[in-house]
């Protein structure tokens, strides 16, 4: 009897952000209502600056550009009082009936989203998928994504785990969900920082995602009404950013995974592993 265990793994599934991956080119449905809700207590954020954080669930995104030193500051001036816990946690509570309202117009798969996930059931892989939407949010999402054809097997949301991205509670939910036998059988595919670092976190193999997501920041007509040579700047920018937080491969969109998949395939197969590269 073969005393070799060492037994070359089958990628077994995709666990995919939502917003700026699958659906909402651009990802605007959660940032102007960061825009609004702040606004609504005299308090200006840029929608470059409510992108910053973008990835995190919404409590900890909300924190985050509150702890940003110059939104604390017009914060202070507008409020009388630096921005604390209390405080994110109203400014939270504005946020969820907008995003609820908001969340469904935004919820249009992107191009090549649909052809994706058929192409992953034809390899008889799983799909996985986790969002920095709260529970309430991303319902609508997957109601609305749904009826233009676009599925998944499993979701997490943000408030499904104790913490949240970059952590990888929730991609590893998926995994416990989906019955996974091997976290490097898994690949994760997001186009944010927390969700690439989650996907590290986690061991499994990380694909960023460049043109369709918050980084980009670029609705679908902006970005087929950019001159090439300004979206390969852009693109190049974007590209750098999120190389800090080391996916193992870079695509502009999902509509570029098939071929990222043959490769992990193959390097699966000479006993490759995500954790060693």
């Amino acid at each position: 009897m073969s005393t070799d265990h060492h037994v070359p793994l089958a990628l077994e599934a995709v666990i995919f952000d939502w917003a700026g991956t699958l659906v909402d080119f651009g990802s605007f449905a959660p940032t102007q209502v960061f825009v609004e809700v702040f606004a609504e207590i005299g308090v200006a954020v840029s929608l470059d600056e409510a992108r910053g954080p973008m990835g995190m669930s919404k409590w900890d995104h909300i924190r985050a550009l509150c702890d940003l030193p110059d939104i604390a500051e017009r914060f202070r001036r507008a409020c009388g009082h630096s921005p604390s816990d209390e405080d994110v946690d109203v400014l939270y509570r504005r946020f969820m009936p907008l995003q609820v309202a908001k969340v469904a117009e935004h919820s249009a798969p992107i191009p090549g989203a649909l052809e994706c996930l058929a192409g992953l059931r034809g390899r008889g892989l799983k799909i996985g998928s986790c969002s920095g939407y709260p529970a309430e949010v991303l319902a609508p999402v997957r109601r609305a994504a749904r009826q233009a054809g676009l599925e998944v097997d499993h979701a997490v949301a943000g408030d499904e785990v104790v913490r949240g991205r970059p952590g990888p509670a929730q991609a590893l939910a998926n995994v416990v969900a989906l019955g996974i036998g091997d976290v490097a059988a898994c690949v994760k595919v997001d186009d944010t920082a927390p969700g690439i670092e989650e996907g590290r976190a986690a061991g499994m193999w990380s694909v960023a995602v460049t043109d369709t997501g918050n980084a980009m920041g670029l609705d679908l007509e902006g970005y087929q009404a950019t001159a090439p040579d300004a979206l390969e700047r852009r693109r190049r920018h974007v590209a750098e950013r999120l190389s800090a937080c080391r996916p193992h491969y870079l695509i502009t969109s999902v509509a570029e995974l098939d071929g990222v998949l043959d490769q992990i395939a193959a390097r699966l197969a000479r006993g490759e592993r995500p954790q060693a590269s």
